[in-house]
């Protein structure tokens, strides 16, 4: 096809569906601003493709995703605008100074865009296989089936960031309120299993099975009229709205605004610097 990515694989491994795949493996698929709006782009290209029924989103290497790439430049600059980008894209291009830029910037590249494939008009499904770390969820959470390899682990760790949790947050429905506050205080890993019996997974495989598992499944889902299908996906979404889900976000990102102005405040950075270690260290004890 015509589109040229960088971060990003595009492809139709079954008819009616596409296949967005994460593919910065070396990075264990950090997220940095370019592969975040491929990813947009490549939505963008099965929404508007008469003949995608079924999107699957999937990895390349052994962790799907380890969140936002802290190494990189996360304001923005150079990240590409494309047709059908979010209107709030240029905003995030214009060096808004402090806790201004920032939010600016989040509302749309993380916040906006979680929201804007939460709501995407076809059916999504996760392909996952070793660690997803907080802005990974974020990839994982708006999608409408998750299928979890066995050795799949889930956390978010950032409140070590001095931050309340990543910026997507709707833990409370992904896993219950109380599990919810536990992932969040002490940051650590939940198995696959045990994301399956919260509910936050569909189906749990062998790794070997997963990719098969997967198309499978997205295969048999695209057999259904694709008109129904969206009304279905809406059907469900708007009864999360009609509990508060998409009100709580966008509550729950004040937070997050607030916990970055405070350490602006105090350390004159967005994070708390002792964050990184903490969260990294948490990360590396594994599933308790």
């Amino acid at each position: 096809m015509s589109e040229q990515f960088t971060r990003i694989r595009y492809d139709r491994p079954r008819d009616h569906v596409a296949r967005i795949t994460l593919a910065r493996p070396e990075k264990r698929n950090a997220q940095d601003t370019a592969m975040l709006y491929e990813i947009d782009r490549a939505f963008t290209l099965a929404g508007v493709d008469p003949d995608v029924k079924v999107v699957v989103l999937a990895a390349d290497g052994p962790d799907f995703s380890s969140g936002h790439d802290l190494s990189g430049d996360l304001t923005g600059d150079g990240a590409e605008v494309y047709p059908g980008a979010p209107i709030v894209h240029q905003d995030t291009q214009s060096g808004l100074p402090g806790i201004e830029g920032t939010v600016a910037f989040e509302c749309d590249a993380y916040l906006g865009l979680s929201l804007r494939w939460r709501n995407f008009p076809k059916p999504t499904v996760a392909q996952v296989q070793g660690r997803t770390i907080a802005g990974g969820l974020m990839l994982l959470w708006p999608c409408d089936i998750i299928i979890a390899a066995g050795t799949a682990s889930f956390c978010d760790p950032v409140v070590a960031l001095g931050v309340n949790g990543h910026e997507f947050f709707v833990h409370p429905w992904e896993v219950g309120a109380r599990k919810a506050k536990e992932m969040l205080f002490t940051g650590d890993l939940i198995s696959a299993s045990e994301a399956h019996s919260l509910g936050m997974v569909n189906h749990v495989v062998d790794e070997a099975e997963l990719e098969s598992f997967t198309l499978d499944l997205a295969a048999r889902i695209a057999t259904r009229p694709a008109f129904a299908l969206k009304l279905a996906k809406m059907s469900v979404n708007q009864a999360l709205d009609a509990q508060g889900q998409t009100e709580a976000v966008h509550s729950a990102y004040s937070l997050h605004a607030l916990g970055h102005a405070n350490n602006l405040q105090r350390y004159g950075i967005l994070i708390d610097p002792e964050g990184p270690a903490a969260l990294r260290a948490g990360v590396r004890g594994g599933v308790r």
